[in-house]
């Protein structure tokens, strides 16, 4: 079982969200989503201005097993994509909290991070997965 970073939020959809310093959010797919889906070959990133809304899928993630739709766990304005994982989409694999980021979002509605699982809730809601 990986270790959960403490300043996380998380979406049940298994995305997490990082907000920085700028108040914009950092968003990716929990490691334990990567590792369910296997080996990724394939990432499709929405593109830098798309408005996207929470709990909407806005990106996908392809494995050697399936492909899965990313939800966004917040709505906003997206203001910068991991353009590298377009050549290297195993970067998630390797490193899903950090340099397997998907997008950063500009918040329309920052309340809307308090509706996520902190990092407790998450790894409850896993464990409860793995039952």
């Amino acid at each position: 079982m990986s270790e959960i970073p403490g300043d996380l939020k998380f979406q049940k959809s298994h995305e997490w969200v990082r907000i920085e310093e700028d108040g914009r959010a950092r968003v990716g797919i929990s490691d334990h989503a990567q590792g369910l889906l296997g080996d990724l070959v394939y990432v499709e990133l929405p593109k830098v201005g798309d408005k996207v809304e929470a709990g909407a899928g806005c990106a996908v993630v392809e494995s050697v097993k399936a492909a899965s739709d990313v939800y966004a766990p917040v709505s906003g304005e997206v203001v910068e994509v991991n353009e590298g994982l377009a050549d290297k989409p195993e970067t998630i694999n390797e490193d899903a909290f950090g340099d397997g980021w998907l997008f950063v979002i500009k918040l329309s509605d920052p309340d809307e991070v308090d509706a996520l699982l902190g990092p407790d809730d998450y790894q409850e809601l896993i464990e409860s997965d793995e039952d």
